[in-house]
C-alpha cells in the first residue's frame, strides 16, 4: 500500500528514493558517548535521559546491611529484618554502594539522570511485606539501613557527578509508614484488625460533622517512631479511614492503610517543606519525583513546589526540577498540576495510555495525533517557575506499579511472536525518546525484563534473583533469565537505547524543538511529526516517521534531494533468528519505512 503524505504539501520538500545517508551524523559508537554532554550543573531539564530505579533489586554492593538497621540499634529497630531474597514482597539486597558500582553500565547507555525510589528509613516490615520499595517512611532525616547510611547516598551522587549523571530522589509529602490505628478497626496493641475485611471504611466530611468519627490512637511503644517529632501527633492526620480513591477519600483517605497526612493544615505545609529543604541541604539532589500527587490537596502543592525551587537556588542548585506522579491518563486531569499547583512536570501518563492503545491494542496513529493536540494545556509561567510546557512532560512505557510494556505485548490478545514483541517494545521506546517529552527507562527493559504483572511483579532483580516467579520468565530478545547477572552491555535493548541516547543528544530539535503532528491515520501505519529548534542564530528541523503497521509503508515524495537528507534509518531487529513470518521484511529502498520502525530526516 502507497501513502502519499499530506507533509510534503506542508514542507513543500520531498523524501526521494536512494536518499543519501550521512554516516558521519551517526556514527557506529554504541556506548553513547559521542556527545558532549553540558556540565550536570547547568544543564537544562530536556537534556536528560532517566533511569528509574528500585535500588533494593538493582545490585548488593554491602552485604552488612541486608538485614537493614544494627541488632543492637534500639533506636531503629523497626527498620531491621525483612531480608529474604525468595520472597518477591521482602528485601534482596540491593543498596546505594551496588548502585555507585554500576554507575559505568548506566554512563555508556547514556543514561545522563537516575530517579531513585525512596531511600529515607522506612518500617521494615508491614502486613507481610517489607519496605523495600521506599514508600513507608518513618525517619525523613536519614538513609534506610538496608541501602546503606547517608555517607553512601552522598557517595553515590559525588561519583554520578563526576560522571555528569544527575540525581532525583522520590519523595513523599502524602503518607508515613502505618502507625495510626483507629479504635473502631483495631486491637489496642494495634495487631489484630475487629473488623471482616481488614480494612477502615472511609468516613466523609458530612459524617465527621455529625460526630461519626473514627478515634485514633498510637499503640503503646510507638508514639514516638517518626522523625520530625511532629509526625508523632494523630492531629496531624485525617483519621478518616481507608481511601477507595474516589470522590473526598482520594485526598483525604489513607492509602492503603498508611497515615494519610494533612496537607490543608499549615502546620503540615511549613513541616513538610522544611523536611525537604534539609534533604536539599544534606544531600543536594539535583530534583525530585512526587509521590502520589493527585492524592494531596491543590493548595498545598502551590505552596510547596515555589519554596523548594527558591531554597534550592541558594544552595546552588539552579536547576533543580519537580516533577509529580498523577495517575490519570487525560491531559486535562494531569496539566492542572502544572499550571494550578506550580509543579514543573509531571509523569506523562497519558503518553503511556497512547501507546499501549497503539503499539499493543494495534489502534490507529490518531490516537498519538488526538494526545499531542492537547499539548497546549501545559503551557503557562509562573513567577517562580520559567515556564512548563509539554517538552518537559516526563514519558515512559512502564512502571514499578502499573507492570512493564513488554508485559503488556506479552498479554496482548493479538498473540505477538517473540520477534515481534522485540519490534514493538523498541518502536515504543523510539516515541519515548523522540517526541516531546523526557524518557525515561524502567530499569531491567534494557535487558528484556517482562514479568508477569504490575507491583511486586514487575520488581524483578537485577542481580542473580532467587524469586521462582521472576525467574520462570521468558525474557525477551536473550536465553538469560533472571536467576543470573542481567547487565549485559550487549543486549539488543541495551545498544538500541544507547543508540537513541546518541540521537537524542546529538540532534537539540529532539529534546526541545516545538512538535507538530504532520501526518497520521485511524489504523495502524504512518505516524510523522516535525520538531523544530532555534538557538543562537540556527535552526534545526527533523521529520521523524513512525510505522506502526506490520507491512512496509511507501513515502512517495516529490524529488528535491538538496531539501532533505536522512539522518537514521532504523531496520528490522536481528536478536532473534528468524523474523516473524507476518511481519513484510522484503525492503532494500530508502523511499520505504519497514513494518514498525522509524526514520528520522533533517530538513535544510
Amino acid at each position: 500500500m502507497r501513502i502519499l503524505l499530506s507533509l510534503c504539501r506542508l514542507l513543500a520538500l520531498t523524501l526521494v528514493v536512494n536518499v543519501e545517508v550521512y554516516a558521519s551524523e551517526v556514527s557506529d559508537v554504541f556506548t553513547a558517548k559521542a556527545v558532549k554532554l553540558s556540565p550536570y550543573q547547568q544543564r537544562d531539564f530536556q537534556d536528560e535521559i532517566f533511569y528509574f530505579v528500585l535500588p533494593d533489586r538493582f545490585y548488593n554492593g554491602d552485604k552488612s546491611n541486608d538485614l537493614g538497621a544494627a541488632a543492637n540499634d534500639t533506636k531503629r529497630a523497626l527498620s531491621r529484618g525483612g531480608f529474604d531474597k525468595t520472597n518477591k514482597g521482602m528485601y534482596h539486597g540491593g543498596d546505594l554502594a551496588g548502585l555507585t558500582e554500576k554507575l559505568p553500565y548506566l554512563d555508556n547507555m547514556g543514561i545522563t539522570a537516575i530517579w531513585l525510589t525512596p531511600v529515607l528509613r522506612n518500617q521494615a516490615v508491614q502486613n507481610g511485606s517489607s519496605g523495600y520499595h521506599g514508600y513507608w517512611i518513618v525517619d525523613f532525616s536519614e538513609i534506610d539501613p538496608h541501602l546503606g547510611t547517608n555517607a553512601a547516598l552522598k557517595n553515590l551522587i559525588d561519583k554520578a557527578h563526576k560522571r555528569n549523571i544527575k540525581v532525583f530522589f522520590d519523595i513523599i509529602t502524602n503518607h508515613t509508614a502505618d502507625v495510626i490505628k483507629y479504635k473502631e478497626c483495631h486491637s489496642s496493641d494495634g495487631l489484630t484488625w475487629l473488623l471482616e475485611g481488614k480494612n477502615c471504611p472511609f468516613k466523609s466530611l458530612a459524617q465527621l460533622a455529625q460526630g461519626d468519627t473514627y478515634i485514633p490512637f498510637i499503640p503503646k511503644g510507638s508514639e514516638n517512631l517518626k522523625t520530625p517529632a511532629w509526625l508523632n501527633s494523630v492531629d496531624v492526620y485525617h483519621n478518616q479511614g481507608d481511601s477507595n480513591w474516589v470522590g473526598e477519600s482520594a485526598i483525604r483517605g489513607d492509602f492503603a492503610g498508611l497515615d494519610d497526612v494533612d496537607t490543608n493544615s499549615e502546620q503540615v505545609v511549613k513541616g513538610m517543606i522544611d523536611i525537604y529543604k534539609a534533604i536539599i541541604d544534606e544531600f543536594k539532589p539535583d530534583g525530585f519525583r512526587i509521590d502520589t500527587v493527585k492524592h494531596v490537596n491543590m493548595a498545598f502543592w502551590q505552596s510547596f513546589s515555589p519554596a523548594l525551587i527558591a531554597h534550592a537556588k541558594t544552595q546552588g542548585i539552579d536547576n533543580f526540577f519537580m516533577y509529580g506522579e498523577v495517575y490519570s491518563f487525560e491531559p486535562k486531569l494531569l496539566s492542572p498540576f502544572t499550571v494550578e499547583g506550580k509543579l514543573q512536570s509531571v509523569l506523562d501518563f497519558a503518553l503511556q495510555g497512547a501507546l499501549q492503545q497503539t503499539l499493543v491494542e494495534q489502534k490507529g496513529t490518531d490516537v498519538l495525533a488526538k494526545l499531542f493536540a492537547q499539548d497546549y494545556l501545559y503551557q503557562t509561567s509562573h513567577h517562580d517557575i520559567e515556564n512548563t510546557n509539554a517538552n518537559q512532560l516526563v514519558n515512559f512505557t512502564g512502571n514499578h506499579d502499573m507492570g512493564r510494556f513488554a508485559y503488556a505485548l506479552k498479554e496482548s490478545q493479538h498473540n505477538y511472536s517473540e520477534s515481534e514483541q522485540i519490534q514493538r517494545n523498541l518502536l515504543a521506546h523510539a516515541l519515548l525518546y523522540f517526541s516531546r517529552g523526557v524518557p525515561v527507562i524502567y530499569y531491567g527493559d534494557e535487558q528484556g525484563f517482562v514479568g508477569d504483572g504490575g507491583d511486586q511483579a514487575s520488581r524483578q532483580d537485577m542481580m542473580p534473583s532467587k524469586v521462582v516467579s521472576y525467574n520462570d520468565d521468558d525474557l525477551l530478545a536473550t536465553d538469560k533469565s533472571t536467576a543470573v547477572d542481567n547487565f549485559d552491555m550487549s543486549h539488543v535493548f541495551y545498544q538500541t537505547f544507547a543508540k537513541y541516547a546518541q540521537l537524542y543528544q546529538q540532534y537539540p530539535a529532539l529534546r526541545f524543538g516545538q512538535q507538530t503532528t504532520l501526518y497520521s491515520q485511524d489504523k495502524p501505519g504512518v505516524f510523522a511529526i516535525q520538531r523544530v529548534y532555534s538557538w543562537q542564530g540556527k535552526t534545526q528541523k527533523l521529520v521523524i516517521v513512525f510505522n506502526t503497521a506490520k507491512q512496509a509503508k511507501n513515502l512517495d515524495m516529490i524529488t528535491d534531494k538538496s531539501a532533505i537528507k536522512l539522518l537514521y534509518k532504523s531496520t528490522l531487529s536481528t536478536a532473534v533468528d528468524n523474523v516473524d513470518s507476518n511481519i513484510d521484511s522484503n525492503v532494500d529502498d530508502n523511499s520505504i519505512i519497514e513494518p514498525l520502525s522509524f526514520v528520522i530526516y533533517n530538513l535544510k
